[in-house]
């Protein structure tokens, strides 16, 4: 974990056990508490700030496991809580978490695998203690955007200082890595919330099509214009306009761009009359605009008006110990989407996940595991789950020639063997990457002699 929590609160009416997963945790956090009565549970979360709840779903007297929960995100929204369950409960857990659980395990529960269930919780208490802001008005939220990567935690920084302002944005990053995503954040974090959010890909648009859509044009402007119609810039006036793929905007466009930057103005196609616009720009590209500059395909001028604060987004394959993160998200979100019972990843396809490069970054990743949720008839998430194109398109070692047969034991110890070599045999660290438990690493490196 990258940073302990303060207080870890284990509820359990059987004593021995919440006596042995506070001695099991206390390296997880800074003081771990063992009650063994909701009554006793109820009474340190009104009085102590709380980060994480381990609870027995069933307890004995007039609170239960349930109402631990309640009391919880009564007094603090951010405390996340793992529930404890027998079988035959499972049901009930799930409906707990779709009332704020983070999780649930089963009896007899796994110290490794609720020590990691831990470390997740952990990681994702300190993203939002860092997405918060320092300012009285309650902070910010930026949905979607996820990971406790130092690059993004730094992002996050610099998103709470340009969000309410009116400066423009340029986003810099590779296809699929969450521009429009950043985009939405800023927008729904400014003074300008309330107010239109209007996206537009200027890749593969014509430069007359691409002028009619932002400036819009009025009746008879062009063979179809059967009436008038407004631009994004009218439609967005007091909003954000998000130009996504501006490299690939045409010179032309550039520069009626540029003198509607600078004067505020729109002038619709076939039209004399200029119409005043008040519009936040946000801009995003896939390419090098300074590359671009030198190749007398991009203007300079209008690259300074855009590039007020500039944010670069890295490729997944750079923030590989989100992945979990972004996972487990993605996963919840695609299970309630559809009505999965899926729950889960196994530690084997969690470390296939974090050992492929994702080419197409976070868009790839949230469309594979959607893919998996729907085609997946158990629990949890396993190898064969994985489409082969990510498991088996190449070795998970370097050096290994053409593919052949990939066994899941073979897989595993690549996955371990390369991630061991990216974290410098740091086992602490690539335990945390592959999303298992300290003492499953050592036990599987013991098994493949690595």
């Amino acid at each position: 974990m990258s940073e302990k929590v303060r207080i870890i609160l284990v509820v359990d009416d059987e004593r021995d056990h919440a006596d042995g997963i506070v001695e099991a945790l206390e390296k997880s956090c800074e003081k771990a508490i063992a009650v063994y009565s909701g009554k006793d549970a109820a009474e340190i979360l009104s009085s102590r700030q709380v980060d994480i709840v381990i609870t027995d779903l069933k307890l004995g007297g007039d609170i239960d496991g349930l109402a631990v929960l309640s009391e919880a995100k009564r007094h603090n929204a951010e405390t996340e809580v793992i529930l404890i369950t027998a079988f035959s409960s499972i049901d009930t857990c799930k409906e707990a978490m779709k009332r704020g659980a983070y999780d649930y395990l089963v009896k007899p529960i796994d110290i490794d695998q609720l020590r990691a269930l831990v470390g997740q919780a952990a990681r994702k208490i300190s993203l939002s203690r860092s997405r918060r802001s320092e300012s009285d008005d309650g902070g910010f939220q930026f949905d979607g955007v996820l990971g406790a990567d130092h690059t993004m935690v730094g992002i996050y920084q610099v998103l709470r200082r340009v969000a309410p302002t009116n400066i423009s944005v340029l986003i810099e990053g590779s296809s699929g890595t969450g521009k429009e995503l950043l985009a939405k954040a800023i927008h729904n974090n400014s003074l300008r919330r309330d107010k239109p959010f209007r996206p537009i890909n200027c890749a593969g648009l014509s430069e007359s099509l691409l002028e009619s859509e932002l400036f819009g044009h009025v009746k008879g402007a062009f063979t179809g214009a059967a009436a008038d119609r407004k631009g994004l810039f009218q439609i967005a006036d007091k909003g954000t306009l998000f130009l996504d793929e501006i490299g690939d905007m045409p010179m032309n466009m550039q520069a009626k761009l540029l003198r509607v930057v600078e004067d505020g103005i729109v002038i619709p196609v076939g039209s004399s009359k200029s119409v005043a616009v008040d519009v936040r720009i946000i801009s995003a590209t896939n390419q090098s605009l300074a590359k671009l500059i030198d190749e007398k395909k991009f203007r300079q001028d209008l690259y300074f008006r855009i590039k007020g604060v500039n944010i670069f987004l890295p490729a997944l394959r750079d923030r590989v110990q989100d992945i979990p993160e972004l996972a487990m998200h993605f996963l919840k979100e695609a299970a309630e989407e559809t009505g999965s019972k899926v729950t889960g990843i196994t530690d084997s396809a969690m470390a296939a996940l974090t050992s492929y490069d994702w080419p197409g970054n976070i868009r790839q990743l949230r469309n594979s595991i959607r893919t998996m949720v729907v085609m997946c008839e158990r629990e949890q998430i396993d190898i064969p789950d994985i489409p082969p194109e990510i498991h088996q398109v190449r070795r998970l070692v370097a050096g290994v020639g053409t593919l052949g047969d990939v066994s899941l034991n073979d897989l595993e110890k690549q996955a371990i063997a390369k991630t061991l070599a990216k974290t410098g045999n740091n086992r602490e660290k690539a335990a945390k990457i592959l999303g298992i438990g300290e003492r499953t690493l050592y036990r599987k490196i013991k098994e493949y002699g690595l």
